[in-house]
């Protein structure tokens, strides 16, 4: 075993990994490690590391572990991290500033940067397109990269002005610096699948006032086939290319079920059934390129099957090496002799490793969070809800305590199709070093399934409500929590649930904490219309599913509004919410202050200036988990 290759970064991140850093920091900081990737030729490892004073890329030589280029690149809001080649790394950042001097509702858009490990050179890409095409800078999806004799390419997805903006696809020759305009879309054009020769072989549209979808196989710029029908939300969506690259995979909603199927671009026609959806989670694709490679399912214990029997013989090395411990893959290199992972364990804690099949070797990155070095046990559990519905759940337990009249953080996660595992939430940990038990709990509408995620349909404050206060009950009845001595905390849709904890159920908690939550449902679907132009949308139907509502103006949207309800408030509130927040509108907290405060109710309204709603924001993070934690002694103290 190798010494880490952080402690060659040592004197980079010394402001990061203080050995006397205060608990709340070890957690509340952006990660020591926020993304790593492996270069193509196995040799090189690019990682994010987060300063006080902003974010560093650094690129370390992985046999002699020398750092061979390093960037600062300011406080940036990280979305990915990649290599195009040997040479240049790329970097994905979100901005919600509106391009041009646009304007219109407030959404976030990624602009992707190229670093010449090389010149050490940062170029933002696509700002000097040819013929004089004026582009918005931004980009949207993976990029795909063809290496060829001339250089090597970037197909990327992105916007097309004229007299609108459109989506299109674009070409950049990053060794030579050359970009030009490929494809310009339409108003329906979702994107295009290009192959690893560079040629453009499908395209996926979706008409809004109709609700039908298309997908087309092209051939040298012509449809050679045609796949269409109609679907008001689930529409199917392209993930990738089979291995040999002769099919499309293709996530099809199938009666209660999304199936990833095969579509053929010789003929058009539906094949091979891969799996349905909740057999898989990720598809699996060769860097840089849209072929498959395998598929996994990263639930609890993380199960990857490889096409490669070789990669496969290697992965399960991996494990084996790994004592135990949870592992899950995060790439390979082009050659497929090495395996960059992260690690969850006792020993180990959270980290990043790398394998070299070849040689059996594991090599440690080091810790994404350096100054955790306790990790508080999460346990699986299952209660029944009041109806009889099974709802699988996590409970995290403060180190050094019996678990018997815990005091209890009730934290639903966002989404709300979304879901909770056994991994590393820096919340949840956050919150049991502080001594609480924290309940993470799938309510129905998670997304464990197809049929799962539709048993939340309409039950959006209803049913999906309840399954989590009936979490805090079955805690409550096995001794383990006390119920007096919980409180409900979330964020995002978790949020709203926190605010239904005090207005729709009252007496179950003893104080409630939202950070973005959603208060005024009309409201919220009132802003999703404008931002579609005042047409019903994929995002106002999808809202609208769960809520159970037929729209803005549906009476039983007030039935679940929290906002309609201060009235029933009888415990402190805190909201917190970002000022940049594009998903969900900041006036959802500052009106629930202010109508609560009107009301004379116990609030306390902090806002995060130029923050998101992923706290991508090292800063404003901090503050938001000091002021919570605060919060809670007060409100709920855990001695």
């Amino acid at each position: 075993m190798m010494r880490s290759i952080l402690v060659v970064l040592a004197a980079l991140s010394a402001s990061v990994v203080a050995s006397a850093a205060p608990p709340l920091e070890a957690y509340g900081r952006l990660p020591t490690i926020e993304a790593a990737a492996l270069s193509p030729d196995g040799g090189k490892i690019a990682l994010i590391q987060a300063m006080k004073d902003g974010r560093v890329l650094t690129v370390v030589s992985i046999a002699d572990q020398k750092l061979l280029a390093a960037a600062r690149i300011g406080q940036p809001k990280l979305r990915d991290l990649r290599w195009a080649d040997d040479r240049f790394v790329l970097i994905t950042t979100a901005s919600t500033e509106m391009p041009m001097d646009m304007i219109g509702e407030k959404v976030e858009w990624n602009l992707l940067t190229a670093f010449d490990i090389e010149k050490r050179k940062t170029t933002v890409l696509l700002e000097h397109v040819s013929d004089g095409v004026r582009t918005m800078n931004v980009v949207y999806g993976s990029p795909v990269v063809q290496r060829t004799p001339d250089g090597t390419v970037l197909y990327v997805h992105g916007y097309y002005v004229v007299d609108r903006t459109t989506p299109a696809l674009f070409k950049i020759n990053l060794t030579r610096g050359l970009e030009r305009l490929v494809k310009e879309g339409g108003d329906a054009t979702r994107g295009w699948t290009v192959d690893d020769n560079g040629e453009v072989i499908a395209e996926e549209d979706y008409v809004n006032s109709s609700r039908r979808w298309e997908i087309r196989v092209l051939r040298k710029g012509r449809t050679v086939q045609k796949v269409t029908g109609t679907e008001a939300i689930d529409a199917p969506d392209i993930l990738g290319l089979t291995a040999a690259g002769d099919a499309l995979v293709v996530a099809v909603r199938e009666q209660d079920q999304v199936r990833w199927r095969t579509l053929s671009l010789a003929d058009g026609t539906f094949g091979a059934d891969i799996a349905p959806d909740e057999a898989l989670t990720n598809l699996l694709l060769a860097p840089g390129s849209q072929r498959m490679i395998g598929t996994a399912f990263v639930g609890d214990e993380p199960r990857y099957h490889f096409l490669d029997p070789d990669l496969q013989a290697g992965w399960d090395w991996v494990v084996r090496a790994c004592h135990g411990d949870r592992v899950e893959f995060v790439a390979t290199n082009a050659d497929r002799s090495k395996i960059l992972y992260q690690v969850l364990g006792p020993a180990t804690g959270y980290a990043y490793g790398i394998a070299d099949l070849s040689e059996h070797l594991l090599t440690p990155v080091g810790r994404i969070y350096a100054d955790v070095d306790q990790i508080a046990e999460v346990r699986k559990i299952h209660y029944k809800a009041a109806d009889g519905f099974d709802v699988p759940a996590y409970l995290t337990l403060p180190s050094g305590r019996q678990p018997k009249k815990l005091p209890v953080i009730v934290f639903p996660h966002g989404g709300p199709e979304a879901r909770d595992r056994i991994q590393f939430d820096w919340w949840a940990q956050a919150l049991a070093a502080q001594g609480y038990a924290v309940l993470q709990p799938n309510f129905r509408g998670s997304s464990l399934g197809m049929a799962f995620a539709e048993a939340g349909f309409g039950e959006w404050g209803r049913k999906m409500q309840s399954d989590v206060s009936d979490g805090l009950r079955h805690l409550a009845n096995e001794g383990i929590v006390d119920a007096a001595r919980a409180c409900v905390v979330g964020a995002s849709y978790g949020g709203y649930v926190a605010l239904a904890g005090a207005t729709l159920e009252p007496g179950t908690y003893r104080c409630a904490a939202s950070f973005a939550g959603i208060s005024d449902l009309a409201a919220m679907l009132r802003q999703e219309l404008r931002a579609a132009g005042g047409h019903s949308s994929i995002g106002t139907r999808y809202w609208m599913r769960f809520m159970g509502a037929s729209g803005a103006d549906d009476p039983k949207l007030n039935e679940i509004s929290p906002i309609k309800h201060i009235d029933r408030i009888s415990v402190p509130v805190l909201l917190i919410h970002g000022r940049e927040d594009p998903i969900v509108p900041y006036d959802q907290s500052s009106d629930m202050a202010k109508a609560m405060k009107r009301a004379g109710k116990p609030v306390e309204f902090v806002s995060l200036d130029q923050e998101d709603h992923y706290l991508s924001r090292g800063e404003t993070r901090l503050q938001m988990l000091r002021t919570l934690v605060e919060f809670l002694r007060r409100a709920n103290p855990p001695d």
